[in-house]
Order: C-alpha cells, then structure tokens, then sequence
C-alpha cells in the first residue's frame, strides 16, 4: 500500500509543479487548429467516398 500512495503523491507532484500547462489562448488557438484539420479531413473523406461510389458505379453499369 506504500509503494501506491508514494505513486499518488509523486503524481500529484509532477501535476501540479513540474507540469506546463498551456495558458487559456494556446488553448483556444490548439482547439481551434483541431476543429480546422478535422473538417479538413473530414471534406477530403466525403470527397474520396464520393468519386468511390461513382466509379464503382459506373464500372457496374459498364460490366452488368
């Protein structure tokens, strides 16, 4: 039981003292490139999916 409150307290410790944690406008500027790739990918995705289909298709129609 020693050896797990040691843990908690060493955690605790880098948490709370050796830990950088980011002021509130790196935050919001971090959450905002997030938002901005995931559209990003998620457009590009949709797009992929999109000329898929139709290819696929396409092929169908030419070989049924």
């Amino acid at each position: 039981m020693s050896k797990f409150s040691v843990y908690l307290k060493d955690s605790y410790t880098e948490l709370t003292q050796k830990t950088s944690w980011p002021t509130w406008a790196e935050l919001q500027s971090s959450a905002i490139l997030v938002m901005v790739a995931s559209v990003i990918f998620a457009v590009v995705i949709a797009a992929m999916d999109f000329v898929f289909r139709h290819m696929m298709t396409f092929i169908y129609n030419l070989l049924y």
